[in-house]
């Protein structure tokens, strides 16, 4: 059974004990994925949520794009205040136009409460914490489908709104190579363990220090028993603060818990043509 990303968390813990040496350990839990579309989503809102929407926003949800967008994502009331209607998506060259009316609720990741971030360096992470940034993109993308859905924000006035959805092909997109790399390393178990440098650096906390981490090693024969059973496949997102994607040959997916600040980072350098798993970091 798929597992919140919790799950994961203790998988990690999991793996730096073998790495240092243990043998018998529980195989990791798994990752859940849940995918839903901005103008398919009928599920109804429950009190919680309701209750949310009827909470007043403060002025300084605009100054980080990180808060606004996650109360975004869980206020229905500020959802649609904060979209430019007639919403214009363009879809494989053709464009059309949204009603209010035909809007419906986007939860985007919020339901299986963590969500992914794609960086070519950590560094590019920084913009996340920027004020002066106008711009930014939610990407949320359908590996199945082999499609991304773009939603684009703009902030204007001190307000951010979402001002248009773009689609394309992954083909088309800059992380081409990755996400196609990545959809076959979450789903073929056989091409993970070859997808696995020799030995893996991980970095977890001390479980004698919680001020402290400690770094191991974890070799691909170990992956098996304590690598996660299921990793985001369908469907991941990604949050584009103004980074500008470059065919380098290193990419770092991270897994943010959205309510515990929990984290998981992969790094995966691609050597000779073919990516490889290089670090995991707790």
């Amino acid at each position: 059974m798929r597992k919140h990303v919790a799950g994961v968390l203790a998988a990690c813990a999991l793996i730096f004990c073998c790495a240092t040496g243990c043998t018998d350990k529980p195989k990791a839990t798994a990752v859940e994925t849940v995918a839903t579309d901005s103008v398919a989503d009928t599920v109804a809102a429950d009190p919680m949520e309701e209750l949310i929407s009827e909470a007043p926003v403060s002025e300084a949800v605009d100054e980080l794009f990180d808060d606004f967008f996650f109360n975004f994502a869980g206020n229905r009331k500020l959802q649609m205040q904060r979209i430019s209607f007639p919403l214009t998506v363009n879809e494989g060259g053709t464009t059309k136009k949204i009603s209010k009316a035909q809007w419906k609720m986007e939860r985007f990741f919020m339901p299986q409460g963590f969500y992914t971030l794609i960086l070519d360096n950590l560094q590019q992470l920084e913009l996340s914490k920027d004020t002066s940034i106008s711009h930014a993109v939610v990407e949320k993308i359908y590996l199945d489908r082999k499609r991304v859905k773009a939603y684009n924000f703009d902030r204007s006035s001190g307000r951010w709104m979402l001002v248009s959805i773009d689609e394309q092909k992954t083909a088309d997109h800059n992380n081409a190579s990755f996400l196609a790399f990545y959809e076959r390393f979450a789903t073929d178990s056989a091409f993970q363990m070859q997808s696995l440098h020799d030995p893996i650096i991980f970095t977890g906390p001390d479980p004698d220090d919680d001020f402290n981490t400690l770094t191991g090693e974890l070799f691909p024969e170990q992956w098996p028993m304590v690598g996660p059973e299921d990793l985001p496949a369908d469907v991941i997102y990604n949050i584009i603060y103004g980074q500008q994607y470059t065919e380098s040959t290193q990419k770092i997916l991270l897994l943010r818990g959205i309510a515990n600040g929990q984290e998981v980072e992969m790094t995966f350098k691609k050597t000779n043509g073919h990516w490889l798993l290089t670090h995991l970091t707790e």
